[in-house]
């Protein structure tokens, strides 16, 4: 009998979720490091804000929920699900969260998100985040493609996407529910140069 061929994975199985999950740093003094348990009333209040709240309909409800949230972030580490990461000024500070979810090693694909607090914003903290971590997810993991999919109504994720490298490829229409209806959203993808 014969055995099938199959081709190998992009990234080996086991890289990640047996080490400890990475600080990342990024430009203008910014970390993005593991949620720490003295992070969950910044996580919390971040929810408040209204854009926040516009383009994130997956909220908690209270610090109890948040606690299960971080445990299920490092969850997602061990069992080589996704990374989620506090941006931090100098790892103290939370200035916003981002994440790789969605691991396929396969393939070599996840989905990249992010949200930023209100006094952080306009000062390029998500598109230096998003750099890093991209960097970090192509150049030094194996990743091969990075997704990043938003509102076509959220403007700001569009210009953040596009001045990190992320290509728009689309529309994936009525994609998404947002508290005020079902939104397109776009479909962003960076690609590890061969």
């Amino acid at each position: 009998m014969t055995r099938a061929v199959s081709t190998p994975p992009a990234i080996a199985s086991g890289s990640l979720g047996g080490t400890p999950q990475p600080t990342l740093t990024a430009t203008t003094g910014l970390l993005l490091r593991p949620w720490e348990d003295a992070d969950v009333p910044s996580f919390l209040s971040a929810y408040e804000d209204d854009e926040i709240r516009r383009w994130h309909t997956r909220r908690p409800d209270d610090e109890l929920q948040v606690r299960e949230w971080f445990d299920a972030y490092r969850q997602d580490w061990r069992d080589e699900k996704g990374g989620h990461w506090a941006i931090t000024r100098d790892g103290a500070e939370v200035l916003g969260r981002i994440a790789l979810r969605g691991w396929d090693f396969d393939d070599g694909a996840a989905d990249a998100a992010y949200w930023v607090l209100p006094a952080a914003r306009g000062a390029g903290v998500a598109g230096h985040a998003l750099s890093a971590l991209t960097a970090w997810a192509l150049n030094e993991i194996g990743f091969h493609r990075l997704e990043l999919d938003h509102s076509t109504r959220n403007h700001a994720s569009c210009r953040v996407a596009t001045k990190c490298g992320y290509v728009l490829e689309g529309t994936k229409r009525s994609a998404a529910v947002h508290d005020d209806g079902r939104h397109d959203m776009h479909l962003h993808a960076r690609i590890r140069e061969q």
